[in-house]
């Protein structure tokens, strides 16, 4: 019976003597199998300065480790860093979903109260009673002060009379001041 002496040969050290090896095989699907088995044997990857690097894809980080794998005490701070990695997820969840809580509740607050209920109409703004008073022409005022003024006496018919008169001076006044100021 023959022996298989192979303890001369040495397998490859690192995954990237072992995807070297996987390199030279004869066919595509050889390679992609090959690199596949590169992959399962080896987790850490060898850096440019020496030493290996594992990556750990649930943290999205990595961690400088001795070996081409991570030994039971590497593994086990791995394991402790996503831990802490895992609670920091937690409290930043945490703190958003508060936050965002927060900021709901300040929007609320915020609101026009015009918002909350459409049924209420929206008051329309009216002048004070100063400048109602003031808006008013001399024949009104004169008939809110009177009351009751009889049509056709001349108490009641004065203001009207008057405010025309005045309106006829503003139209001639401003028409002949306006042909003075052309003639000069």
């Amino acid at each position: 019976m023959a022996a298989h002496a192979q303890w001369w040969r040495s397998g490859p050290a690192d995954f990237e003597d072992c995807a070297d090896l996987a390199e030279k095989a004869a066919s595509k699907e050889d390679k992609a199998a090959k690199l596949s088995e590169c992959n399962a044997k080896y987790a850490g990857r060898r850096k440019p300065g020496g030493g290996y690097s594992y990556f750990d894809f649930m943290q999205n980080r990595n961690f400088d480790i001795a070996g081409p794998n991570p030994t039971a005490e590497e593994q086990r701070k791995i394991d402790e860093e996503y831990v802490a990695y895992l609670e920091r997820e937690r409290r930043n969840v945490a703190n958003a979903a508060l936050t965002a809580k927060h900021q709901e509740q300040q929007q609320k607050q915020l609101q026009p109260v015009a918002l909350k209920s459409d049924t209420k109409p929206v008051p329309i703004p009216v002048a004070s009673p100063v400048k109602q008073q003031a808006a008013l022409s001399t024949d009104q005022r004169s008939r809110l002060r009177s009351g009751n003024c009889a049509k056709g006496s001349f108490s009641c018919e004065w203001p009207r009379l008057s405010e025309g008169l005045n309106d006829l001076k503003k139209l001639f006044g401003n028409s002949s001041a306006s042909s003075k100021g052309k003639k000069s």
